[in-house]
Parts: C-alpha cells; sequence; structure tokens
C-alpha cells in the first residue's frame, strides 16, 4: 500500500489546530478530492489533534450519515484507477483520524440563520473552504461578513479559500473582489488553483532559480519561443450544464495556462516570501498585451474515436445545445511586454477530446549562431528545446547536439533529461494537500491576489467580447485539435510539438 507522505522532509510541522468548514459537504469537490487530500495529510502526520471538520449543505445529512457516506466514497477509490486520488487500501488509522472528527449541519447559504448558527459553533481558528457553485461566493463571504464570522483576534485566524472560476470577465472578477474585500482583508482570502498543487509546477521555480546556468540564457536573446499545452483525451462528460456558459478560454486560460506561464518567464523574486514571489507573478500578467482574435483559434470538437471507440460531438452531449457555439479547444499567441521576453511569441493551446492527454512548457531556443558545422552534407545543428512535463510522466528533457561515432564530423540530435519517478518514491496526491497545509499554515504563495486575478481576465476580456457571437472551428475528437491552430504557429514559420511527442 502506498504511504500517505505529502512532503519528502520529516521535519515538516503539523498545522496549527483549526476547524475546516466545507460549505457544499455534499458535493463532488468535497467527496473526491478535499477528503483524498486530508486523509493523506492525516497519515503525513501534518493535521493537529485538535483539528476538525464541520460541513454545511443544503440537504439534510447526520454526522453519522456523511461519515458513512464518504467512507464509501473512500473505498470506492481502491477500485477505481482512473479516479485522481487511487490506494491498494484505505489506511483505517488515516481514515479514522478524519472520520471521527467528521460533523455536519444543514444550512441555506443565502439565510442569515445559517451564519448565526456556524457562529455559535466556531471558535479559535477556522478556515472556511467554498466547495460550491461560483454563484454562493458572494453571498457566503456576505453572510460570514455579517455574521462576524471573519473578524481575527486573541491569535486566532480566519481564512476562506475561494475555488474558481473566480468570475467570468473582468467585470464580474472586479465586482467579486470588491464583494469579498468589503468583508475581511486580502490576507484572508486564498484564491485556489488546482494546478499550483501539482509538485512538478511548483518545481519549475527551483529549476529556473536554483541552476545557475539556466537563468543566462532564460531570455529573448536566446529564447525563440515558448509552448505551453493542456491537452485532454476526456470529453465534457456530465458537466455540460457548467460548461455550456464557461467554454475552455474561461475554464482554462486565465487560471490554469496563465499560471505556468508566470512559473516559467517570471522574474526572479527577491526571496522566496510570498508577497515577492506573488508581485513578480502580477508583473508578468500585467505585461501580458491583450489577445486579439488575429492571435486566437476557438475550436470545439465532432464526432470521432478517441482510444478505437466512437465518441459523441460536442453538441451531442447531455446538457448541450444543439447548435452550440461554446468553444472546447483554445490556442493563443501571446506577447508579453518586458525585456525579457520582448519579441518572444508564448503560443498556449487547451482542448478536450485531443489525441492525447499531456501537460507540458517547451522552450525552444533559438540556433547556434555559427555555421561550424553547416557543410556540403547538410549537416546542420538542431535548435535546442527543453520540455517540463508536467503530466502524466513528470519530469524534464533537454534536446542536445552530440557527434555521431565514426571518422567525420556528423551530428546526431539526442534528448537528455529525467523522470521524476526514477528520483523520488511517489506520494499519493490529488493536487490539494500542500494547498490545504499552506492556507492552514497562513502561507499565501501558491495563491492568487486580488490584481493578479484582474490583469489575468484584462488580458483575454477583449476576445471574450469579440467572441461572443463569432462561430467554432470544428475539429474531430481524437485528433491533434483545429487545423487554423496549426496555421497560426506556421504563418509564423513554426510549429506544435506534436501531442503524442512524450
Amino acid at each position: 500500500m502506498p504511504d500517505a507522505r505529502v512532503h519528502d522532509t520529516p521535519d515538516t510541522p503539523p498545522a496549527p489546530p483549526c476547524t475546516l468548514v466545507i460549505f457544499g459537504a455534499g458535493g463532488d469537490l468535497t467527496k473526491r478530492l478535499l477528503m483524498p487530500a486530508l486523509y493523506n495529510l492525516a497519515g503525513g502526520g501534518l493535521l493537529d489533534q485538535k483539528f476538525s471538520v464541520l460541513g454545511v449543505d443544503h440537504n439534510p445529512l447526520t454526522d453519522d450519515g456523511w461519515r458513512d457516506d464518504l467512507t464509501g466514497t473512500m473505498e470506492s477509490f481502491t477500485k477505481d484507477t482512473s479516479a485522481e486520488f487511487h490506494a491498494e487500501r484505505i489506511d483505517p488509522r488515516s481514515w479514522g483520524f478524519i472520520r471521527e472528527r467528521l460533523h455536519v449541519m444543514q444550512g441555506d447559504f443565502s439565510e442569515e440563520a445559517t451564519f448565526r448558527d456556524l457562529a455559535g459553533r466556531l471558535t479559535g481558528n477556522v478556515v472556511f473552504y467554498l466547495a460550491v457553485s461560483a454563484r454562493f461566493f458572494g453571498p457566503i463571504v456576505k453572510g460570514l461578513g455579517k455574521a462576524g464570522l471573519l473578524k481575527q483576534g486573541d491569535g486566532a485566524f480566519r481564512r476562506v479559500v475561494i475555488e474558481k472560476p473566480f468570475g467570468v470577465d473582468l467585470a464580474s472578477a472586479k465586482a467579486l473582489n470588491e464583494t469579498i474585500l468589503a468583508q475581511g482583508d486580502e490576507s484572508q482570502f486564498y484564491r485556489i488553483d488546482h494546478f499550483l498543487g501539482k509538485e512538478t509546477v511548483q518545481s519549475i521555480l527551483a529549476l529556473r532559480f536554483a541552476n545557475a546556468l539556466l537563468e543566462p540564457i532564460w531570455r529573448s536573446e536566446y529564447v525563440d519561443h515558448v509552448e505551453i499545452t493542456a491537452a485532454e483525451t476526456i470529453g465534457v462528460e456530465e458537466r455540460g450544464r457548467f460548461y455550456e456558459p464557461t467554454g475552455a478560454l474561461r475554464d482554462m486560460v486565465p487560471n490554469h495556462l496563465f499560471q505556468l506561464l508566470t512559473m516559467v518567464a517570471m522574474e526572479p523574486p527577491g526571496s522566496f516570501d510570498a508577497e515577492a514571489v506573488r508581485d513578480e507573478k502580477t508583473r508578468l500578467v500585467t505585461a501580458i498585451r491583450p489577445v486579439s482574435p488575429q492571435d486566437a483559434v476557438r475550436g470545439q470538437y465532432a464526432a470521432g474515436r478517441e482510444e478505437g471507440k466512437a465518441v459523441p460531438a460536442y453538441r451531442d452531449e447531455p446538457d448541450v445545445a444543439k447548435d452550440s457555439r461554446t468553444e472546447t479547444y483554445v490556442a493563443l499567441r501571446l506577447a508579453i511586454d518586458n525585456p525579457r521576453w520582448s519579441g518572444v511569441p508564448f503560443y498556449l493551446r487547451t482542448g478536450k477530446r485531443l489525441a492525447d492527454r499531456h501537460t507540458a512548457i517547451t522552450v525552444h531556443f533559438k540556433p547556434a549562431p555559427f555555421t561550424l558545422f553547416r557543410g556540403a552534407d547538410g549537416d546542420e545543428p538542431a535548435s535546442n528545446v527543453m520540455r517540463l512535463n508536467i503530466d502524466p510522466e513528470p519530469g524534464s528533457f533537454t534536446g542536445l547536439n552530440v557527434k555521431r561515432p565514426g571518422p567525420q564530423m556528423h551530428l546526431a540530435a539526442i534528448e537528455s533529461g529525467f523522470r521524476y519517478a526514477d528520483f523520488f518514491d511517489p506520494a499519493p496526491t490529488v493536487g490539494y494537500e500542500t494547498l490545504l497545509y499552506d492556507c492552514m499554515m497562513g502561507d499565501p504563495t501558491l495563491f492568487q491576489r486580488a490584481d493578479t486575478i484582474e490583469a489575468s481576465w484584462a488580458a483575454v476580456d477583449p476576445l471574450i467580447k469579440a467572441w461572443k457571437d463569432a462561430p467554432v472551428c470544428l475539429y474531430p475528437a481524437g485528433s491533434p485539435g483545429p487545423k487554423e491552430a496549426e496555421e497560426l504557429l506556421s504563418r509564423d514559420g513554426r510549429a506544435w510539438l506534436p501531442l503524442g511527442k512524450k
């Protein structure tokens, strides 16, 4: 059975005692991600003995009923290898630690009585987790504020974790920030993006700033272009009701993809203090030139084949309009207006029902600036390419030119790199463990500030408006995406790295 470690360092202290209040206790996010994350934290000894969970849900639930339901869900993960969390067996000690600390109450998120009841049950440190539909974010934070539940004193903290999507455009993001900041201080609000919970995403900063050989070449003088890809083979599944008004642009770009962009392109912070890191991320996002429709491709999957099986078109999925123009694929060409990246295009793409599941950042360096190897036989050094694989096979791989064995100078392109699994024991994780732990510890480094969120929406807001009534380019399910995305790069004399490239 895999152990429940989260950190390899044995001296990681447990989080301080607190109550985790989960709004949306009966929801999918709580079952699939939050409970496995808490289980892993418990197994790693990272939760205080006085830790507890209080669930709030509009449906009638009892403590024993909720505990039994979540226990059944945890046990089901031992049989479902496709789930975000999978274990050979559930460790009774780790799950028992969580189970006996689970309590639940019924409450309507829009009624003052719910928050009065909460106030009577809570003392000390509290983290409020909004595992609910985005339409409840504002009302819940208002309810917490009105009931005095966000007041801090006597050394106790009160923090709120807010899931994405944080707004649907720049105006709504600004309005939501205004609503929540009227109830508390910026330091109390943790806008979460689970991509930053991935170890391989966090390690980008270590790769960049802990290796002196990279920093001198990590700039426009040496980098030709950068690709960021987040490709999925799954379709919209049963999420049509959510996806129809959202689409791939809102769902993935100003959050997940821009977070990867900040990690790979931000300036070195003065320290790893949370605000120093978040300052540099915000400066980077602010420097993104607003995206024009000419630098973007909007696609939607048609019927096709995925892993040898016929799959339906997006418009034939449940809860999707038959004439839907919602995009399931986005490709963008971004420009960053700062000295480090002036003239370097960043190409971003994300989509569903693509040929391969693959999340990676690929840095293409400029060709070597000499003609030493350009002989009559046509030998020419290949451009160096560094791939930072995030999922599903985390690692780092760099293309190099070497001499082929033999009496003459002939070049061969090889790849050097490492896979995380070859060096580190895998620890079970759903990506929320570090984020929950950091929130309890009061470390906001991996969470987004109000100004970062608004700068991200500002970069794509012109595109959202331009795409309001625009058609979509269809692509067959199981393909690399629409041909228009290939043309986006080919007009610059470039091409995407093939999706199947590992």
